[in-house]
């Protein structure tokens, strides 16, 4: 098991004064909350299904404590030096101050301040924890925004300090809206939440800007980028909600709103940070069917801050047919052995296909793969001696003419290909690769589940991290007589 790091949760945004007073009044600010409700059968109806918050799974399944004692704060200050378990949670509490139920007038809530208490919030948990030297900060919606803000701006050496960083359905490229113009503006000013201002990317350059920068963003700036920071990318986990339409149970006009393509707040194409892990759920920004009460979040999480592997699986040598306007998607879906959800689903009909004309201009090379998927795996927790996991694969052609879909030759939702690659990772007690198998479904015989262990040993290229695997003959009539899924497995801690 890797060793523990303490874990701060930045919740999301709160909306007006009694959205915040109804935060401030929980004593963890909601990451306690559970669900009762999940999506089963293949009408998609809910059925009964009570599972723990995050913060109780924490404690149940992790080993991690609570510490607030009459405030959290006044805890730490008072507690001697190393004196703290490290494997403790917190709560960032940077919505207290705009309270109005203290009896203090309260103050305007601004992202700039709570990041800068959040910075002097870890430097505090670090001066009393023993044994570590960084955190892991866990956010949610806004409440990443602030972990960047702290990364970006307001910690000189931040990868001392932050070891990893995991935001569920956070606005990294902003909030916008799909009707557009000044009609969309109208709409997040009168319909959206209280304070919503600050999901705008000119807004959203002061408080993710370093201080030395200037006041406006230069040209073509991204909020997604991390910016000039030492903070690594692949330290920052962005977990995507797909599902828009179960966010109506919130909010019923958002959806119609920010559009489909979006977890009912927040669009797909801002939900993540450029360059970092990702992992696509069908789930809806918050509420019963929400991100952060999940378990595709709840298994996501765990794997990322406690995993002992990291595995990337990408396509390269690929030869697609682009001629008289085709192009090429596919579908990916990550699925791990005991795990009763999927982990990963970048689909069509979740409006998030893999665009691979676009990737392949950008990638396809060994070294540089069409990125599909990244996972991490708790290798050394398997009672089985090694895991598997799986990933199904479709590839799907569309002919394309002047900016339309032509379908003469179309067949609605039938894949060229699709098969499913399984793969079983035996790993040795330093975390490295001991043995790995692989064997496509379209050739195996009977059940997955009853293969004991894959056919095919995996076969190293030039170095001992990336591993290739080839296609089966109907793959590479469609994908390029070359094609191949690159797989790079390394120790994760």
């Amino acid at each position: 098991m890797a060793s523990r790091l303490p874990i701060i949760y930045v919740r999301g945004f709160a909306g007006s004064t009694s959205g915040i007073n109804e935060a401030v009044d929980d004593a963890f600010y909601g990451f306690n909350l559970g669900a009762t409700h999940i999506r089963v059968g293949s009408g998609g109806e809910p059925r009964f299904y009570q599972f723990e918050g995050p913060l109780l799974r924490l404690l149940l399944e992790e080993g991690y404590k609570l510490s607030v004692r009459g405030g959290q704060q006044a805890f730490l200050e008072q507690a001697e030096p190393d004196s703290v378990d490290p494997d403790t949670v917190w709560i960032h509490r940077f919505y207290d101050p705009s309270a109005s139920t203290f009896g203090a007038a309260p103050e305007e809530y601004n992202v700039d301040p709570a990041a800068e208490r959040l910075a002097n919030f870890v430097d505090l948990v670090l001066a009393k924890t023993r044994d570590a030297d960084q955190v892991y900060l866990v956010a949610h919606s806004m409440g990443g925004l602030i972990c960047r803000s702290v990364i970006q701006r307001h910690l000189a050496e931040p990868a001392k300090k932050v070891a990893k960083v995991f935001t569920y359905g956070t606005p990294h490229g902003g909030i916008d809206v799909e009707l557009g113009g000044p009609i969309g503006e109208w709409v997040m000013e009168t319909f959206g939440p209280a304070g919503s201002d600050i999901f705008r990317p000119n807004v959203m350059y002061g408080y993710l800007k370093p201080k030395s920068a200037g006041a406006k963003p230069p040209k073509n700036w991204d909020p997604r980028s991390l910016g000039p920071t030492d903070f690594p990318v692949d330290r920052f986990f962005c977990l995507v909600g797909t599902n828009a339409g179960d966010y109506d149970v919130a909010a019923g006009w958002s959806t119609r709103a920010i559009g489909v393509k979006s977890d009912g707040l927040v669009q797909i194409r801002n939900a993540y940070v450029k360059g970092a892990t990702r992992a696509y759920v069908h789930r809806a920004h918050s509420g019963r069917y929400g991100l952060v009460n999940s378990e595709e979040g709840w298994q996501n999480l765990v794997r990322f801050l406690f995993g002992d592997v990291k595995v990337e699986t990408g396509l390269w040598k690929l030869r697609l047919n682009t001629a008289n306007g085709q192009t090429w998607q596919a579908d990916a879906k990550l699925s791990i052995r005991g795990i009763p959800v999927v982990m990963h689903e970048q689909t069509a009909e979740h409006h998030c296909p893999v665009q691979l004309i676009d990737e392949a201009a950008q990638h396809d090379t060994p070294d540089s793969p069409i990125p599909l998927v990244t996972t991490y795996l708790l290798g050394n927790r398997s009672k089985a001696g090694f895991a598997r996991y799986a990933l199904s694969l479709r590839v799907t052609s569309l002919i394309e003419k002047n900016g339309i879909f032509w379908f003469r030759d179309h067949l609605e939702q039938i894949a060229d290909w699709e098969d499913t690659l399984v793969i079983d990772v035996a790993m040795t007690d330093d975390n490295s690769v001991r043995e790995a198998w692989w064997g496509w479904n379209s050739t195996l015989e009977g059940k997955i589940a009853g293969v004991d262990r894959m056919p095919e040993p995996l076969t190293k290229r030039s170095d001992d991290a990336l591993w290739t695997i080839p296609m089966t003959d109907a793959a590479r009539a469609v994908l390029g007589p070359e094609a191949a899924v690159s797989l790079r497995i390394s120790p994760w801690t």
